[in-house]
């Protein structure tokens, strides 16, 4: 069966709630292919009221799988500047109909896994993210949130994807430290990581949970249950564009993405708890720049955000993530399979441990 065939001759229906805005909803019949009827109704404002027939014409005769940008732009050109759109847009109805046709999705259109945390080398661990964020698209695994635990004996720098080795490691205080650095396939800043200094996880989801938004829009969208989690803790978080988590007290956190092909996407955020600061700014050059963004006078301090806000420790910090994000995804609790662990031990020695790798931007 085709995807067209899952849609021909079928009542369709999709709603998009904006944030701090208004329901949209898309009901469609699609035949060959085609809309053949749009009715765009919600509780949102619209001025004239012949703008909704202009809307819902502009819909008739595109095809059941156009992106986003296509339907967003068909919507813009059928109303002129005199149209009033209050609580949506063009992109919001653009997200309820690629809802009704299934190519936009919605947490609760999915079944939810979260993965608890283990204790994994730090090449593992990075092989680990692409390998289930492969399996998602497969369809070999649920979408998954997946904590990380690594060896107090694993004290590790992991670099963006895109970051010059040379530029932001130094060699001499890696070796003294005995210091493993890995790459990961996300973009993004690097991360000290020692066993107990950071709160780590993953989110592994098809890239439909985030049809039609922005990068910049993406983050904290992915990121609100943690939000919700934060404030459980009475941690006043917030989010800051690109891809910071920050407090009143300084910045706490960062996040990074890589969208696969295959539609699915990484989503991984690290959050400080107690990071030794001396030892992170001798083995990060980059580090010796951007402590003060940290809220650190002198190197000799702690970055122990996490730990100095919540009082908890983080073991108790995974608990409360972990039931925010079961109570509000529904998601189920697994561990790491062996197999998964296995596909995982296996691509690490074929690619995250290699020079070539490790030093592919030098």
């Amino acid at each position: 069966m085709t995807a067209q065939d899952t849609v021909d001759g079928k009542q369709l229906h999709g709603e998009f709630k904006v944030p701090g805005g208004k329901l949209v909803i898309a009901d469609l019949d699609v035949t060959d292919g085609k809309i053949t009827r749009a009715n765009i109704n919600g509780d949102f404002f619209l001025e004239p009221d012949e703008a909704l027939n202009d809307i819902n014409q502009a819909l008739i005769g595109l095809r059941f799988d156009s992106s986003h940008s296509t339907i967003a732009g068909a919507i813009d050109h059928a109303v002129d500047e005199s149209v009033v759109m209050f609580g949506f847009d063009a992109h919001a109805v653009a997200t309820a109909v690629r809802r009704a046709t299934g190519f936009a999705t919605r947490w609760d259109d999915h079944e939810w896994e979260i993965l608890l945390p283990m204790e994994i080398p730090i090449y593992t661990q990075v092989a680990l993210d692409q390998i289930l964020t492969e399996d998602v698209g497969a369809g070999r695994a649920n979408p998954a949130m997946r904590l990380w635990r690594w060896p107090l004996s694993d004290p590790s720098v992991i670099i963006g994807s895109f970051q010059s080795y040379s530029n932001e490691i130094d060699a001499e205080a890696v070796e003294k430290h005995d210091i493993k650095v890995a790459r990961r396939i996300s973009g993004g800043g690097a991360m000290f990581m020692e066993a107990d200094n950071a709160v780590t996880y993953s989110l592994y989801t098809p890239t439909s949970l985030v049809d039609g938004m922005s990068f910049s829009d993406s983050y904290p969208f992915l990121d609100a249950w943690v939000m919700e989690a934060l404030q459980r803790m009475n941690v006043k978080a917030f989010y800051e564009p690109l891809n910071d988590i920050s407090t009143p007290e300084g910045k706490i956190g960062g996040a990074a993405q890589k969208r696969l092909a295959s539609g699915t996407m990484l989503h991984h955020v690290t959050m400080s708890y107690d990071i030794d600061a001396q030892k992170m700014t001798e083995v990060l050059r980059i580090g010796r720049e951007k402590i003060s963004d940290k809220g650190i006078t002198s190197a000799q301090s702690r970055v122990d955000p996490l730990r100095r806000q919540t009082g908890l420790n983080r073991e108790d910090i995974w608990d409360i993530m972990i039931d925010t994000f079961q109570k509000r995804y529904a998601a189920t609790t697994r561990e790491v399979t062996a197999d998964e662990l296995a596909r995982a031990e296996a691509l690490a020695e074929q690619k995250f441990k290699t020079h070539e790798w490790i030093h592919r931007v030098p």
